[in-house]
């Protein structure tokens, strides 16, 4: 599904990724992991597109595509879909505006009263107030709330590739175990997606068993292994690893 050859990536004239090699089928779940700096974050924006991310060798093929150089709405429409660590605020735009242009753009325009019937679902599915639709989009969110927002987008668009970056960041114990079960629920309802998960730590490990779980430091893959590589990481840190 996902093929990445070779490929070095620079921002600003800094080389972030180097020579990174990796690979992906569809359905499975991959977690990156890495300390501050190690280039995880660059690696999401840079398969998004992101036009700061400077590709400068290698080659990013998506199923029978190279998206190499596609811009980022080109790639969304191929099933790519990055949910950043830190979302933006829009005011003025309400849930439900958002996620039905964005529907429209990805799956072609339907009857907004369809839509509404189809948002509405999803968010009985994951527990969302129907009301949290007409809310501006991120606007005086908590943490739960926009990874919660992120995720319902997962389940309403239905991508083949989520990239997942940070979703665990700033929740506590019960807001992360709500956000493991919405991944759980979006993931009973598209079986053929494949969601690379970003993190730091360990804890959203307690909960989610990855296929693969794969250490990034100086922009490159160093480590690639099961869980138990996940609970190392957790008794030792990752200076060992390096």
């Amino acid at each position: 599904m996902l093929h990445i050859n070779d490929l070095s990536v620079s921002v600003q004239q800094t080389e972030v990724i180097k020579n990174l090699f990796y690979a992906m089928s569809p359905g499975i779940v991959h977690v990156l992991m890495g300390p501050n700096g190690s280039g995880k974050s660059s690696l999401a924006y840079t398969l998004m597109g992101h036009p700061n991310y400077q590709n400068t060798s290698g080659t990013i093929r998506f199923f029978d595509t190279d998206i190499t150089h596609l811009s980022p709405d080109k790639r969304a429409r191929l099933g790519l879909f990055l949910a950043p660590q830190y979302p933006c605020e829009i005011p003025g735009l309400t849930v439900f505006n958002f996620m039905k242009e964005s529907y429209y753009a990805l799956h072609g325009v339907i009857d907004v009263a369809e839509f509404q019937k189809l948002l509405y679902e999803a968010m009985d599915i994951l527990n969302i107030d129907h009301a949290f639709a007409y809310r501006n989009v991120h606007e005086g969110f908590s943490g739960g709330e926009k990874k919660r927002c992120e995720l319902l987008q997962l389940l309403v668009l239905k991508p083949k590739l989520a990239i997942l970056d940070e979703i665990d960041s700033g929740l506590d114990v019960d807001a992360l175990k709500c956000v493991v079960r919405a991944i759980e629920l979006v993931r009973e309802h598209n079986q053929a997606m494949s969601i690379l998960l970003i993190t730091h730590y360990q804890h959203l490990l307690n909960y989610i068993t990855p296929d693969a779980v794969h250490v990034m430091h100086a922009g490159n893959l160093v480590r690639s292994g099961d869980i138990t590589l996940a609970h190392t990481i957790q008794r030792q840190g990752y200076e060992k690893l390096f």
